[in-house]
């Protein structure tokens, strides 16, 4: 058919909920997006500075509470990568069709997002009521090289 461009078909992309997310994080997605030329967007509420390669933007929204993962809900399509620890962002972001990856390296998906969605919600409810639950383990190098292999795995199956 002469005189018909044919579309490009539209690359995934990287959104970083970047206001909690680890620096060593950061880095490896910087890395992956360079070595795999797919852009990396980090969205926060505040300016995250990026090194300077067409592959990595930064997205400063305004303060206020869930300005940041309203923003990623808005322009994640299907098929893209959020990367968060934000279990009600992972929730919006697999219900449109794209996929979510802890910075532990573990993915959120349709089969076990509402199991952590109630775990969640049960411990705001003990913390709000004074029972002293502790937090998240502290980031380990185990849990780095978890986020290295996965993210490295879904971009070999994707792109």
């Amino acid at each position: 058919m002469q005189g018909t461009a044919v579309p490009d078909e539209r690359k995934l992309q990287l959104w970083v909920d970047a206001d909690a997310c680890p620096n060593v994080i950061k880095e490896i997605l910087f890395r992956a997006a360079e070595r795999r030329q797919v852009i990396c967007t980090l969205v926060a509420n505040q300016y995250i500075a990026v090194p300077t390669m067409p592959w990595l933007k930064s997205l400063q929204v305004p303060s206020g509470f869930d300005v940041a993962d309203d923003r990623i809900v808005e322009l994640i399509q299907p098929g893209d990568l959020a990367i968060t620890a934000d279990i009600p962002l992972a929730a919006k972001v697999v219900e449109k069709g794209a996929f979510a990856l802890n910075p532990r390296g573990s993915f959120y998906t349709a089969e076990n997002i509402r199991q952590r969605l109630t775990m969640r919600n049960f411990m705001e409810e003990l913390r709000s009521s004074g029972v002293q639950v502790g937090g998240p383990a502290s980031f380990s190098q185990q849990d780095r090289m978890a986020f290295a292999n996965a993210l490295d795995r879904f971009l070999t199956q994707h792109l």
